[in-house]
């Protein structure tokens, strides 16, 4: 008994504080497209040409992907596939998707704004519109569907190239440091996530999914992507202001309408105080119970209990009687009996 009282007061003060939620911040700490950023950003962009053109011109970093996948890495470490089958969810767009827009629509909540959500949802669509465009647009095939040894296999129908999985992973890990709230906070989750996101990519290496330049490539795709959320910040802002706007109409207008009474309440007459009470009419007995309940709750004079005049309910079949008095009222004497 005690053991539970313990647990039913900590559930308590729990949901207690998350009751007081917390005034919406006036300042949120929004990323800016600073020089520094747009250095890496260039820096990022030329790195994914680079390989881009390494791949086209098929150099040596063709060769390095043959090489690895000759290697087989699966086959020289076998003691990790099992392991390394549940990591790669890890960069897959779904089930990391639901998770990081659970905690992102906590937040949400907590601070009175959508701008997390909005954010995860703009970097989402520019992964799936660049990526996609550059998967379909180079065509290249897979290492298990590779035709010709020593080939860059471009251009033969593939979407292997650039990694889906890596660029995933930088995308959706990494957004959490770009939303972080203190400088501190934003580093860990940076190192966190491109430490997640490498593994991921090196992961589907080791599978024999992707070549090492997919890898590469989708390393560099996510991170352009990071580096150019600041330029979408204007529109995240407007597209708040609109969905706020759009919340304070439908609040108004659902404020407007007052919903009609469910059962119609006829209006009860009053009498002045002092007056005698009239005999009530009999009621239909089609009317209905509800509105002969309501006749309570208007205000007149209150009459004693035995000041009322007693009368016969409607519909009863009992007989009134005339002879009955009000209480309080003395008896008449019996006449006495007379011989006839």
């Amino acid at each position: 008994m005690r053991t539970e009282r313990n647990l039913t007061r900590r559930l308590d003060r729990v949901f207690a504080r998350l009751d007081r939620e917390p005034e919406r911040p006036a300042h949120i700490d929004v990323p800016r497209m600073s020089r520094h950023r747009v250095v890496l950003f260039s820096a990022t962009l030329a790195f994914y040409l680079a390989i881009v053109w390494a791949i086209v011109t098929t150099s040596w970093l063709v060769r390095l992907d043959w090489q690895v996948m000759f290697f087989r890495p699966y086959q020289q470490w076998p003691q990790i596939h099992a392991f390394l089958d549940y990591y790669v969810v890890l960069g897959q767009r779904g089930p990391t998707a639901v998770m990081v827009a659970a905690w992102l629509g906590w937040r949400s909540w907590r601070q009175h704004t959508v701008r997390p959500l909005l954010t995860l949802a703009a970097s989402l669509l520019l992964l799936n519109v660049t990526v996609g465009a550059a998967k379909l647009g180079m065509g290249r095939l897979g290492p298990h569907y590779a035709t010709v040894i020593g080939s860059n296999e471009m251009g033969l129908g593939g979407d292997i190239f650039p990694s889906g999985h890596t660029a995933n992973a930088v995308v959706t890990w990494g957004i959490l440091a770009y939303l972080a709230s203190t400088p501190r906070a934003r580093r860990w989750l940076s190192a966190l996530s491109a430490v997640t996101s490498l593994g991921v990519g090196l992961t589907t290496v080791y599978l024999g999914t992707h070549w090492l330049s997919d890898v590469l490539l989708g390393w560099a795709a996510g991170l352009l992507i990071l580096l150019a959320l600041p330029w979408c910040e204007p529109l995240i802002a407007r597209a708040e202001l609109v969905l706020f706007d759009l919340r304070d109409r439908w609040r108004d207008r659902r404020g407007r309408t007052v919903p009609e009474p469910a059962v119609p309440v006829a209006p009860v007459l009053l009498r002045p105080l002092g007056t005698p009470a009239e005999q009530p009419a009999r009621e239909p007995a089609a009317s209905t119970r509800a509105s002969r309940g309501l006749v309570h709750l208007a205000p007149g004079p209150h009459t004693a209990r035995s000041e009322r005049t007693p009368v016969t309910p409607a519909g009863s079949r009992r007989p009134p009687h005339a002879d009955r008095l009000p209480r309080g009222t003395s008896q008449p004497a019996a006449r006495p009996l007379t011989g006839g």
